[in-house]
């Protein structure tokens, strides 16, 4: 089937697939939001949710398409696009995300989007295929991101501890449960902006494939951009509980006053990040932030190990999802 020619119901069945991976990309990501907010207390986990889808979606009104544009027009050469590279590329990411709740290691749904276009791109026509710019700063971001969000949270948990050194502990946790709030959902914010707008160029590049849009356009149709901010809101309501559990418990222990630490360095990383147009993982962010804010207590405050097993499951991310892309691309040849 020529790409051009694509039926419509595939064309449908497609943004489907992609609306259901933004869903489990809010369900996957929840914890990256609300994991602090819920393990210190601040907040009941289904106020932590509520709380958080409605930050997600309120992004649709902060932040520019760049993140889109990247993801839709920025990783892959023109004319390479094709609806079975859009449905490798999904599956690889869905199967991958799965995999990871399940077993409850907190991975970037982003890197595994990422992952399965370059899986899927490269089944089809090969690694020359890929634009060279936006996937290696999307690889630099792994590694960026999580050591932002460990520099900017334990700059900040040090800055608090010498602000408030003489103040007592239950001063301290007093105001540091309504600074929470603030922090949270900046967080949120930066979350629904950058990991929504993945979504939203992925069906944009399909839109583009299948000529139902033009690659001229400067933005996605105004539908694409509502029902993606919809869904991960709507995924980040059921939240992923066993992720929380990881992030909010398993790594470091938590007052008000590191969660707030944590999700303010998280946030700043996001929303420049945002703003440069980079596809971050919020997993890596948020979790380099809790760690930096950890060890600024003292090294064994951390669990490294933990720690660790995360790192790996970044590690495997991308390799993991592409090469399921590549089958899944192979498997829709037989079937569209």
């Amino acid at each position: 089937m020529e790409t051009a020619q694509a039926a419509l119901w595939v064309v449908i069945l497609l943004v489907a697939l992609a609306l259901a991976f933004d869903f489990m990309n809010g369900f996957h990501d929840a914890a990256n939001s609300i994991a602090t907010v819920v393990s210190t207390g601040v907040l009941r986990p289904g106020t932590a949710v509520a709380f958080a889808a409605f930050f997600n979606l309120l992004a649709i009104l902060v932040f520019h398409l760049s993140v889109a544009a990247t993801v839709g027009k920025g990783i892959v050469q023109p004319g390479v696009v094709d609806i079975h590279v859009v449905f490798g590329a999904l599956v690889g990411a869905i199967t991958w995300n799965v995999l990871t709740w399940y077993y409850g290691i907190p991975s970037s749904s982003s890197h595994a989007l990422i992952g399965g276009i370059v899986g899927a791109v490269m089944a089809k026509a090969g690694a020359g295929s890929l634009i060279a710019g936006g996937i290696w700063k999307t690889v630099l971001f792994i590694f960026v991101s999580p050591l932002l969000g460990f520099v900017l949270g334990s700059l900040m948990m040090v800055a608090v501890s010498q602000i408030f050194r003489r103040a007592t502990p239950s001063k301290v946790d007093r105001v540091f449960r309504r600074l929470q709030l603030v922090s949270a959902s900046a967080y949120s914010l930066g979350h629904g902006g950058n990991d929504a707008q993945k979504t939203i160029g992925i069906i944009w590049m399909l839109l583009i494939a299948t000529g139902y849009t033009s690659a001229a356009d400067q933005a996605p149709p105004g539908w694409v951009i509502l029902s993606c901010y919809f869904a991960i809101a709507v995924g980040t309501m059921f939240g992923g509980w066993r992720i929380v559990k990881t992030m909010g418990q398993k790594i470091t222990k938590l007052k008000p006053v590191h969660g707030c630490c944590a999700e303010t360095g998280g946030a700043i990383t996001l929303f420049l990040a945002t703003a440069l147009g980079i596809p971050v993982s919020t997993t890596h962010t948020i979790t380099g932030a809790i760690v930096g804010v950890g060890s600024t207590q003292r090294a064994s405050a951390v669990r490294w190990g933990v720690a660790g097993n995360i790192v790996w499951a970044w590690i495997f991310t991308i390799p993991a999802s592409a090469f399921v892309a590549a089958i899944a691309y192979w498997v829709s040849l037989q079937i569209f």
